[in-house]
């Protein structure tokens, strides 16, 4: 089982911000607050249009569920759109009984997901007094396209078909639209049938409560607070509403709802029923709400344009440089992200993405490096919300006037969550932060977006974040950084503090961090002798690579701000830190990037880690070095395995292909291996290992969900699925337009 908290591991641009209308009708965002689904939507290179239907199915969203808990892995792959903390899925082809209603909600109890229903509004037809069979017609067509979920049924000259799409936040809207396929006229009565999937155990299990209302059913949730497991205030609400008068009757557990008059439908007509689908965590919410889903059941037409159009735009953006062939991956990719996005909610202040709504510990949360990278695969197609994710962990950035940590001023925590520990959450975690690639994501951002303002935002806070690494994490101050942990209650122990540095690589397990492999902690002080904080004694290769791109990045953002003297000062810090890396962290005997001791001893004994390749893709290592550790990655006994780029050497004595960071795949660490071969110009050999990559991660080109990582030697799919920052680096790994990579950006 995974620890609960924190999670085991966590040219100027010349493309124009393009403001979006909405289409009449369509759903608005809260006064203030800025719509990420619209605002500063990619405006990507021309290429040639694939209709919608070309990427139908690119993942498999079918199935139904057993219980109300997910388990830790959900099994049933889900969608959702524009922030939504609900979601839904396709009924299962094999099982008539799910079929005339959409899987679900998933809904995420303020940070865990839980099923309410296994199909919560199933569509009933009748004739006569008698239920029509669904299945009659053979069985339905269960399509997801990009941004819709579909299903159509053909019983007895009918044609019934629902779509699903997301209208805003926090409310889906159903279509059913009913046709007469026959040669006489039909009366049909329509009905709508579910059933609560009630959690096992107490307190949970006696959370939800169903209520008839004028226009449809909802369910309330009773106060439960277990951190572990279930968290609602009391003030949660699932509402269906109608637009057509109906009448809902109750039984236990289960709800009718009836069409208050009969559908006539004369040969060739079709009538259309809507409603909409509501989740919500506050009173304010819901008043909010209510007047969105009366807007969008006056003109329910007006959303399928509105959003496709949406989804057209995100497809280009992510499909611009694409070759054909990955063009279905990318767009895999990008609904991915797209069903992790969630809108602002609790603590979490602005529109971020989670790591994957089908991994019960990430489904409520986000994290610092995941953000960096995600914000760089989503300012592809929606700048506006990489914007947002990463306002979103800087709105927690710890401030000089922090009542509890101002030693820390300027660091970005690990991970924040709808809780934070006041609020009885367990998950937020300000034990440690994550690697230092934010000024990277801002600079990414800016280039697709063209936005100065932005630049200016996060310039004195990307600032305050280096600031904090050299005075936090430089135990010996000779300018190399070390991963450590910080002065909270929870590091109390050597071992603790030791676990919240490895954490704070992000690689958690990896053997550079192994206590018996002498990885240990010394506490750091200021002026006054006060403790701040802990180092590792050792000092990180991939740690000071990330630094160093970051002060390249942060010296461009100074001169598109112009501000020459900071462009001056950042560019000479980068090349100090870029020389320190390449003369005191290269093993000329192995031809690698390791670890070194606070005496400069280089950490060969631990092994060859991926790390070591970071050097290639900041633009630290020279040629000669470039060139040796490209011989380490394109070894099929070292980095080139059937699957490409384990996180640890297959002949390290520490390889071992299923143990999170000790041998598995992970992408994020796979594009920095590729891109860094292609900026030293091994391009032949980076798109060699990006195909076998691809094509050897198993289900990676199917419909099979995005993994958090791959076993190097099966390619089997390990972890958690539908993973976000593996869709984020996939979407430059697959296109040819790769932006600058790491390191400086050319002048």
């Amino acid at each position: 089982m995974r620890p609960r908290s924190p999670r085991v591991l966590t040219a100027l641009a010349l493309t124009l911000v393009v403001g979006i209308a909405p289409a009449a009708g369509a759903s608005q965002p809260a006064p203030g607050r800025e719509d990420p689904a619209r605002q500063g939507t990619a405006a990507p290179a021309a290429h040639a249009q694939l209709p919608p239907s070309a990427y139908a199915n690119v993942l498999d969203l079918q199935g139904v569920p057993a219980s109300a808990q997910p388990g830790e892995f959900n099994p049933v792959g889900v969608f959702a759109d524009r922030g939504a903390w609900h979601a839904y899925a396709l009924p299962s082809a094999k099982d008539p009984s799910s079929y005339g209603g959409f899987t679900g909600p998933l809904h995420i109890a303020q940070e865990y997901p839980w099923w309410l229903s296994k199909s919560f509004s199933r569509i009933r037809l009748t004739e006569a007094g008698a239920a029509l069979d669904l299945a009659a017609g053979g069985t339905p067509e269960l399509t997801s396209l990009p941004g819709a979920l579909r299903q159509t049924y053909r019983p007895h000259g009918l044609r019934l078909t629902l779509e699903l799409r997301f209208a805003s936040d926090r409310t889906a809207l159903v279509r059913a639209r009913v046709s007469n396929t026959g040669h006489r006229p039909r009366t049909l009565g329509a009905g709508w049938t579910g059933t609560l999937l009630r959690p096992d155990a107490p307190p949970q299990r006696d959370a939800p409560a169903l209520s008839a209302t004028a226009r449809g059913v909802a369910v309330g949730f009773a106060r439960v607070r277990e951190k572990w497991d279930y968290l609602t205030d009391g003030t949660e609400r699932f509402e269906v509403t109608h637009r057509e008068p109906v009448r809902t009757t109750l039984a236990g557990d289960s709800y009718r709802t009836e069409l208050a008059a009969p559908l006539v439908l004369a040969p060739g007509a079709s009538r259309t029923l809507d409603w909409t689908e509501s989740y919500t965590f506050t009173a304010a919410e819901r008043s909010r709400e209510a007047v969105s889903v009366r807007r969008v059941l006056d003109r329910p037409a007006a959303t399928a344009p509105a959003g496709d159009a949406r989804w057209r735009r995100y497809v280009a953006g992510v499909t611009a440089a694409v070759p054909p062939a990955r063009r279905r991956l990318a767009v895999k990719s990008l609904e991915t992200l797209v069903t992790n996005w969630r809108s602002a909610a609790g603590r979490i202040r602005h529109d971020a993405i989670s790591p994957s709504l089908s991994y019960k510990w990430f489904a409520g949360g986000v994290w610092a490096w995941d953000t960096w990278k995600q914000a760089v695969g989503t300012a592809r197609f929606a700048p506006g919300l990489a914007k947002s994710q990463i306002r979103a962990m800087f709105d927690h950035q710890v401030r000089s006037t922090s009542a509890t940590r101002p030693q820390d001023a300027g660091m970005v925590p690990d991970a924040v969550f709808y809780n934070d520990t006041s609020d009885g959450g367990g998950n937020w975690n300000e034990r440690n932060s994550k690697p230092p690639l934010a000024a990277w994501a801002v600079w990414e951002v800016y280039r697709r977006s063209g936005d100065r303002a932005f630049l200016r935002e996060m310039y004195p806070k990307l600032a305050a974040y280096q600031a904090w690494w050299y005075r936090n994490r430089d135990h010996d101050r000779d300018g190399l950084a070390e991963y450590g942990a910080t002065l909270d209650p929870a590091n109390d122990s050597a071992e603790q503090r030791r676990l919240a540095a490895a954490w704070e690589s992000g690689m958690d397990n990896a053997p550079r961090f192994d206590a018996a492999l002498g990885a240990a902690v010394v506490a750091n002080r200021d002026a006054s002798g006060a403790v701040t904080g802990y180092s590792l004694t050792q000092e990180s290769v991939d740690l000071n690579a990330y630094l160093a791109a970051d002060q390249g990045h942060l010296a461009a953002i100074a001169r598109a701000l112009g501000d020459g003297a900071g462009e001056r000062r950042w560019r000479g810090r980068a090349a100090a830190t870029h020389r320190a890396v390449r003369e005191r962290m290269y093993d000329a005997r192995d031809g690698w990037f390791h670890d070194t001791a606070l005496d400069g001893e280089r950490l060969t004994a631990r092994g060859r880690g991926i790390e070591g390749a970071i050097p290639l893709w900041t633009g630290t290592a020279s040629p000669a070095q470039a060139a040796a550790v490209r011989d380490k990655l394109t070894d099929p006994g070292e980095f080139a395995t059937p699957v490409p780029f384990p996180t640890v050497a297959r002949s390290s004595p520490h390889f071992a292909p299923q143990r999170y960071w000790r041998g598995p795949v992970w992408l994020d660490q796979a594009y920095f291996a590729e891109a860094g071969l292609r900026r030293y110009g091994y391009t032949a050999e980076a798109r060699t290992l990006t195909g076998r990559l691809v094509t050897g991660a198993r289900g990676l080109a199917a419909e099979a969900p995005v993994m958090e990582n791959y076993d190097p030697l099966t390619g089997a799919p390990l972890n958690s699925p539908h993973f976000s920052w593996s869709a984020a680096v996939l979407l430059p790994m697959l296109s040819e337009d790769r932006g600058y990579g790491g390191g400086q950006p050319p002048s």
